[in-house]
């Protein structure tokens, strides 16, 4: 995530950089330094972000889980189904989609910030 990329959603969920901070549990200046390009924002802070982003005033209901978007044949084995969160794909560790099944943390955000779940969810 970039330093613009953060300041828009921190706009877009409607908060301050100090509120933010209280939000996320992390000092003012840390919020200035992601926005200003100084630090580097970890995929944890941005998984939040999203999250946050994506729990929004309901953005979530009425929402087709992934397992019946992909037509999922192993979905009783994947945290998703269990869960019953198929919006939460993209956040969960252990989901069994084709693209992530072996990918890392940092490596999972990254294919899934492309594919049509995740961006349908942003909307």
């Amino acid at each position: 995530m970039h330093k613009e990329e953060f300041s828009l959603s921190r706009k877009k969920l409607g908060k301050t950089q100090k509120q933010l901070a209280e939000l996320l549990g992390m000092s003012l200046k840390t919020i200035h330094s992601y926005e200003q390009g100084w630090r580097t924002i970890p995929p944890h802070i941005e998984r939040q972000l999203f999250f946050l982003l994506i729990n929004q005033r309901g953005r979530n209901t009425n929402m087709t889980p992934c397992w019946e978007k992909k037509q999922c044949s192993e979905r009783e084995h994947c945290p998703a189904w269990e869960f019953q969160s198929g919006h939460l794909c993209w956040f969960l560790n252990g989901t069994l989609c084709e693209c992530t099944q072996d990918a890392s943390d940092k490596d999972k955000l990254n294919i899934c910030k492309s594919c049509k779940i995740f961006t349908a969810l942003l909307e």
